[in-house]
């Protein structure tokens, strides 16, 4: 079990029978009364945003999590199709259990997938992929000094604000926290 004095970001707990990770937390020590913790929680099966006080020295659960390093194969359907990278077995995931991390798959990379209690419940991308740019305006000759940007369609269908100097057919860093466009790769 995890104390309150444990409690950091990202870290994974269990109510209820549900796994949680701490978006957000902070120690309380109010005037009067007792101390406490307030948190910010995000359900890791269903995405919900919650936010609950804990006295401070309440404990919580350890959650029933495993992950597994696997690479994303391809969509069928409305289920993406993954491959353990040790035994080579192969998951279906739905949709609805990725969120936003669908932007960001292409064929062959790599994932680290979340499972609780022995069920996929989502993945955890790398910090950065490597997506090309397969639709995008022309930039204008010499308008680069103000530093604007110009939408582009990259080819997992996420669109993201780049340089003007960006072109088709160009490959890009973009970063998984944030959706930005970094640099060129």
């Amino acid at each position: 079990m995890y104390s309150t004095a444990e409690f950091r970001r990202n870290l994974k707990i269990e109510i209820d029978g549900k796994p949680f990770t701490i978006v957000e937390f902070q120690h309380v020590k109010p005037g009067k009364g007792g101390a406490f913790v307030r948190t910010k929680l995000k359900n890791l099966e269903t995405g919900q945003v919650l936010e609950q006080t804990f006295r401070s020295g309440a404990k919580v659960d350890i959650p029933d999590l495993e992950e597994k390093n696997m690479q994303y194969l391809y969509l069928d359907g409305d289920q993406y199709v993954f491959m353990d990278n040790e035994n080579y077995d192969q998951i279906f995931i739905a949709a609805d259990y990725l969120g936003d991390a669908v932007d960001y798959f292409k064929p062959n990379i790599d994932v680290t997938v979340l499972y609780f209690n022995g069920k996929p419940i989502g993945v955890e991308l790398p910090i950065t992929v490597n997506l090309e740019v397969t639709q995008t305006e022309p930039g204008i000759k010499g308008d680069t000094a103000t530093g604007a940007t110009k939408l582009a369609t990259l080819e997992s269908g996420l669109s993201v604000q780049v340089p003007l100097f960006i072109e088709e057919g160009d490959v890009l860093k973009i970063d998984t926290r944030s959706g930005e466009y970094m640099e060129r790769a």
